[in-house]
């Protein structure tokens, strides 16, 4: 097979609409815009979120607005309760956070929060801790330590 043999399916290629052109051509007249209206006008039409003068859906929802802070740090965050798959004496890193599937990738910071019981002392490396995680590893007997 050359190059030059290939050719696009039947159907495929289509000639392009050229409006305006006399009433002979199908698309004379008013060129495909109807009659009066204001689609029908050159620059007309309506922006985007026009409901006809119905006051738009953006300006009847306040709460949707706002301001959006684009530097908020998005944490992975575990509970001290998930921590009960490691054995005791454990050094608990991000590596190992992650091959247990307590935490989905390395994209974003790591934070212990304090929901649930530890029974047992493990050293915990992570990037940050909340102050009731921090005490219940601790009095379990490990160490929580912050990267």
């Amino acid at each position: 097979m050359q190059q030059y043999n290939l050719r696009p399916p039947a159907g495929a290629k289509h000639k392009r609409k050229r409006v305006g052109r006399g009433d002979g051509s199908g698309h004379g007249s008013y060129s495909g815009r109807g009659c009066k209206g204001q689609k029908s006008r050159s620059g007309g039409g309506v922006r985007v979120g026009f409901e006809g003068g119905q006051l738009p859906l953006i300006k009847r929802l306040p709460r949707k607005r706002g301001f959006v802070n684009i530097f908020k740090a998005e944490y992975s965050i575990v509970n001290v309760g998930d921590l009960k798959v490691f054995s005791p004496n454990t050094e608990i890193t991000l590596k190992e956070l992650l091959e247990v599937g307590l935490i989905k990738s390395f994209k974003n910071p790591v934070k212990i929060l304090g929901n649930g019981d530890i029974d047992r002392p493990l050293v915990v490396k992570a990037n940050k801790f909340s102050a009731t995680a921090e005490k219940k590893i601790v009095a379990a007997g490990g160490k929580a330590e912050g990267i």
